[in-house]
């Protein structure tokens, strides 16, 4: 299918179904209930699900494959969001036009950065890019907000104006971003007894966008390129003592990442027509490094799921507070209620980071292929286990 093997296309489907049925998997509290508070199943954050699902699998394509650690892909995130508004500010509101400029302009910055950072390996290469991020940042933030060529609206961020042309735009068009006319904010919502279920247009374009990313890398993990940039991470020194030119290879990853990254930037944009320098610190570009890791480097679906499980920690944790905790431990005596919200405070709310900050130790130290080792392991105790009773059950009597 798709000519995928049996095992990919069980893997895309399997993501496809996940995906399209997201509404009801992150929803599956009722809205009334005290742990409705876990719910995720609500538009902005499905959206920043798959989008920083995509972010993920374009940057693994570098760092899983090749073994290339860049610091610096926040930049062609922010470059893509910024092109993105630009096509709303002077064309239209579309986001097709929107979201292809963003890659294309991607790709292009991203050729510049790899020609001259891929002229150095390991940490060298690592801060190069994070120099170059930074140095984007700083344009974005101060020196391209100049009035007199502002690109970038400074701190304030680009974003769209009454005054601005769009010179494509129609009155019988939505006033944001749209796809031929359907509002990226077109939500229907399904009341089943005590649930409530958010199916928005913006989130089923982007789910759409990273199937067929999804299906893109499949395609180049498998292909013979694939197979190269393997080879590079396993002994690059290796291959230029054959005499064999690696970096085009490896400037050919760092391209399709940079356009995945820019794509993700346009997608951001099309959600929230708002372009700020804050997409482009070294912070984002450190989060996309965690994703990875999180959910297991170099392997299909784990950047997927290191997307979600950072984001969902960003946006459920973080907004838990003491009156939620008195809440749930209201049931205790005063003092042992107390004790716990003492105890359970610095890991909640503001604090969230401390709470993944020890889920990444504990990932790392037991299970160093993230998230998809620990499935795989789970699954062969299962097997084991399924194993050992059948063996047991067709045991002769004595």
């Amino acid at each position: 299918m798709l000519g995928l093997g049996k095992k990919d296309t069980t893997l895309l489907l399997v993501v496809a179904v996940l995906t399209l049925c997201a509404p009801f998997i992150l929803n599956p509290f009722p809205a009334g209930s005290a742990m409705a508070q876990f719910n995720a199943g609500y538009p902005d954050l499905m959206q920043r699900f798959v989008i920083f699902g995509i972010f993920a699998v374009g940057f693994n394509i570098l760092f899983g494959l090749t073994g290339y650690l860049s610091f610096g892909h926040a930049a062609f995130l922010g470059v893509g969001s910024y092109s993105a508004v630009w096509i709303f500010k002077l064309f239209t509101y579309n986001v097709l036009p929107a979201v292809a400029l963003s890659v294309v302009v991607a790709g292009l910055f991203s050729l510049l950065i790899g020609f001259i950072s891929l002229r150095r390996s390991g940490i060298y290469f690592s801060i190069l890019t994070l120099a170059f991020a930074q140095m984007s940042f700083a344009l974005a933030y101060s020196v391209l907000s100049n009035p007199k060529f502002n690109l970038t609206n400074g701190e304030t961020g680009l974003q769209v104006y009454a005054d601005d042309p769009q010179w494509f735009h129609s009155d019988k068009l939505p006033d944001l971003p749209h796809l031929f006319g359907l509002s990226m904010r077109a939500t229907h919502t399904m009341h089943v007894g005590g649930w409530t279920f958010d199916f928005n247009a913006g989130y089923y374009l982007c789910a759409a966008v990273m199937l067929a990313a999804f299906y893109l890398a499949i395609r180049i993990f498998r292909s013979p390129f694939g197979m190269m940039l393997r080879a590079v991470k396993s002994n690059q020194q290796r291959m230029n003592y054959t005499g064999l030119n690696t970096r085009p290879y490896t400037l050919a990853a760092f391209v399709i990442s940079g356009m995945y990254a820019g794509l993700a930037g346009g997608l951001m944009a099309a959600m929230d027509p708002l372009a700020g320098a804050e997409r482009m610190q070294w912070t984002a570009s450190g989060e996309v490094v965690l994703m990875n890791i999180l959910g297991g480097t170099g392997t299909l679906i784990g950047p997927v799921l290191g997307a979600g499980f950072i984001k969902y920690f960003e946006n459920i944790f973080s907004k838990i507070n003491d009156t939620v905790l008195h809440g749930w431990f209201g049931f205790l005596p005063d003092w042992l209620e107390d004790v716990l919200v003492f105890i359970v405070h610095p890991f909640i709310g503001k604090g969230w980071h401390l709470t993944l900050g020890l889920l990444f130790m504990l990932v790392v130290i037991f299970l160093p292929g993230g998230l998809v080792e620990g499935g795989q392991r789970l699954a062969r105790w299962i097997r084991g286990r399924r194993a050992g009773n059948t063996s047991r059950k067709t045991e002769p009597a004595e």
